[in-house]
């Protein structure tokens, strides 16, 4: 059975930082890519990173380049997203999917085996 399951949120302050991890099982993760993607309260859900499970790459959104580090450790069968410098405007609930295929993109008709997330939320 094909699951992801998310771990790591929690509350923090504006400029702390998260490690959240998705683990994985019932696949053969290093022949999946792995996507991050956030909803927040009111708003539709928008990709975050994703990482390549056959050559490691990662492509990230605009608004969290530079911020948020996507990777991946195979013997765990776990991929994680450190987020650093943590705005109010992240506060969202983080959910992890899979999808099949080498080019790495976050437009979400393409995942699926979606997670049921973790909730991060910056405020002070």
């Amino acid at each position: 059975q094909v699951q992801l399951v998310e771990s790591g949120g929690g509350l923090v302050q504006p400029g702390g930082s998260l490690k959240l991890s998705c683990a994985t099982s019932g696949f053969n993760m290093t022949w999946w890519n792995i996507g991050w993607f956030r909803q927040a309260p009111g708003k539709e859900r928008e990709g975050v990173s994703c990482i390549n499970g056959r050559d490691g790459s990662t492509y990230y959104a605009d608004s969290v380049k530079g911020r948020f580090t996507i990777s991946r450790e195979d013997a765990k069968n776990t991929v994680y997203l450190q987020m650093n410098n943590l705005k109010p405007e992240d506060t969202a609930t983080y959910v992890c999917a899979r999808m099949w295929g080498n080019t790495l993109h976050l437009r979400q008709s393409a995942y699926g085996s979606w997670g049921q997330g973790t909730q991060v939320t910056v405020s002070s």
